[in-house]
């Protein structure tokens, strides 16, 4: 009878892990793509989300105030940003392509509003002609936005734009290419998902109900804070606030925070830390600057350091210049030289590009973004400084640890090797 229920107790075990390890993979999985559907970009992590969408849809709301909507065919965490002025982690069409510009998100918004009353299947060419339509708005003229699509740079912003909704579900390629659109010889066939479709904006209202006039409230009326507005302040909202930025932001500097949130993390910082990182498999990290949730798989995120190729090796070597003067305003001028001599350094390794005065500079230019999106480094747009996390990468003499050996160590007394 003992071994009996030893063995029932350890299977129970085992099912009380894998269930735990299900749970975690399809929180980092919604933390890295918030809009999940069959076709991609991560159809495993459906099927977890989908088995468990009871209790990721409870733990989402009460430790961050959002909202997990589970569909047939997707599933959508409506996460809402702490910084709506944020623009370091841009959109952009594929991993290694160009963020979106102010362009490509008002194409984006008027695909989207096209593919509203487009039938089931659309071509790329009849979405251009109902996207030339919506930009026909006199409040879009008077804002000096214009397109023909007459231009292959205009085409391209648009190409970008329907290979963002690719990605996500919405479209489903049937025959033809972007490319033959791109160069003007031919056109592409999709199928639209409405109900995927119809979870793309995940704004708690819809913008049209929105009256306020000035940017900044219209964002914030935009993205909400995933709690009713007549919730009064305290504790769990400034713990949700909290929250919301631990899981959605790679660092939280402390000096960054508002007076609440410090005073909140002054006494609940480790007990908040590890109940938002265990249920997802995290390591917190806690330091005096600030606190971050480490994700040793990688899944919970969409850009890491280092990463490979010349773009990783370049953000690494820059990260290193950077981290060697802390504190300290970098002209950006300055560190495009660096890069430019850095592509000469290793021209044998490097793509042909980076040799070139405008490659080395896009190259520079990519490589702060990537930084500043990891909140590794600030920028001002003519200058840049490491943030405290970027130490980390500064270059330091090796030391050798163990056994004091005479002539490989003169440390002070009471100091150790390290």
């Amino acid at each position: 009878m003992t071994s009996g229920r030893a063995a029932s107790g350890a299977l129970e075990d085992a099912r009380a892990q894998a269930r735990a390890a299900e749970l975690a993979r399809a929180r980092r999985a919604l933390l890295r793509h918030p809009l999940l559907t069959e076709s991609g970009p991560d159809p495993s992590a459906l099927a977890l989300v989908r088995r468990h969408a009871g209790e990721l849809r409870a733990w989402f709301a009460e430790e961050a105030g959002w909202q997990l909507r589970v569909g047939p065919e997707s599933a959508r965490l409506r996460k809402s940003p702490a910084d709506t002025s944020d623009a370091t982690r841009p959109a952009r069409a594929g991993r290694g392509q160009p963020a979106f510009s102010r362009r490509r998100y008002v194409l984006l918004c008027l695909a989207l509003a096209a593919l509203e009353r487009l039938e089931q299947q659309t071509t790329l060419g009849l979405l251009a002609e109902r996207v030339l339509a919506g930009a026909s708005d006199p409040a879009l003229t008077a804002a000096g936005i214009e397109f023909t699509m007459q231009r292959r740079d205009e085409r391209s912003d648009l190409v970008s734009v329907v290979r963002l909704l690719l990605a996500h579900g919405v479209l489903t390629k049937v025959a033809g290419e972007e490319q033959a659109y791109l160069d003007d010889r031919g056109d592409a066939l999709y199928d639209v998902d409405r109900r995927v479709l119809a979870t793309v904006l995940a704004s708690p209202r819809g913008p049209s109900t929105i009256a306020e006039r000035d940017h900044e409230s219209r964002m914030g009326a935009l993205a909400g804070t995933g709690e009713p507005s007549t919730a009064p302040p305290g504790p769990v909202q400034v713990r949700r606030r909290l929250a919301r930025r631990l899981l959605d932001d790679p660092v939280v500097y402390t000096d960054e925070l508002d007076d609440d949130e410090r005073s909140y993390l002054a006494t609940q910082r480790a007990l908040l830390a590890r109940r938002l990182a265990e249920p997802c498999g995290l390591v917190p990290e806690l330091r005096a600057e600030g606190t971050a949730l480490l994700d040793p798989t990688g899944e919970a995120t969409d850009g890491g350091l280092p990463e490979e190729g010349t773009d990783g090796h370049a953000t690494l070597l820059l990260a290193e210049r950077l981290a060697a003067d802390p504190g300290r305003w970098h002209p950006v001028s300055g560190l495009e030289e660096h890069v430019a001599a850095l592509a000469e350094e290793h021209a044998s390794h490097w793509r042909k590009a980076a040799r070139t005065p405008e490659g080395a500079r896009d190259l520079c230019r990519s490589a702060l973004m990537r930084l500043a999106g990891l909140r590794l480094v600030e920028t001002d747009g003519d200058t840049a400084r490491a943030l405290p996390a970027l130490c980390r990468y500064a270059a330091d003499d090796p030391r050798v640890s163990g056994p004091r050996q005479q002539g490989l160590l003169d440390e002070p007394a009471g100091e150790e090797a390290s």
